[in-house]
């Protein structure tokens, strides 16, 4: 029984995570901030659908890693005037953002586990998260 409902709020938790970077905004402000914070998805973006070589990906996932740090940084410093319900938003996303963080280190032992796909969800969370401080920098 335990075993069920920890798949079922892990399949949940999943969902709700896709479903929260599926939304499309009004205006997306994620790419004017990331060129304003030199930041680098957009960029990885592009690049993983070419990419192939370990090396390449190894570099892809350490400059979404250093623009998570600084978006975090810049999400938990920024102003102080977000709902109740952003805040939820973001703990799960900078949560999913770790997951996939672990898939990706569990992609260099298990072959096959999908690290491109876990890069280009990373880089939809940093999209996110940079059109949520674009949306807060307008307000």
């Amino acid at each position: 029984m335990i075993v069920v409902s920890l798949v079922l709020f892990l399949y949940w938790f999943r969902y709700t995570c896709l479903l929260i970077l599926s939304a499309k905004p009004a205006r997306d402000y994620s790419a004017q901030v990331a060129s304003a914070n030199e930041l680098r998805f957009p960029e990885v973006r592009k690049e993983l659908v070419s990419a192939s070589e370990a090396r390449s990906i190894e570099k892809l996932q350490m400059d979404l890693e250093r623009d998570y740090r600084l978006l975090t940084y810049l999400l938990r410093h920024g102003g102080r005037f977000q709902a109740v319900s952003q805040i939820l938003e973001q703990r799960m996303l900078m949560f999913y953002f770790q997951t996939m963080k672990l898939r990706c280190a569990m992609s260099r032992i298990v072959p096959g586990f999908g690290r491109k796909k876990a890069l280009e969800e990373m880089a939809n969370i940093l999209g996110h998260f940079a059109n949520q401080m674009g949306e807060r920098a307008l307000a």
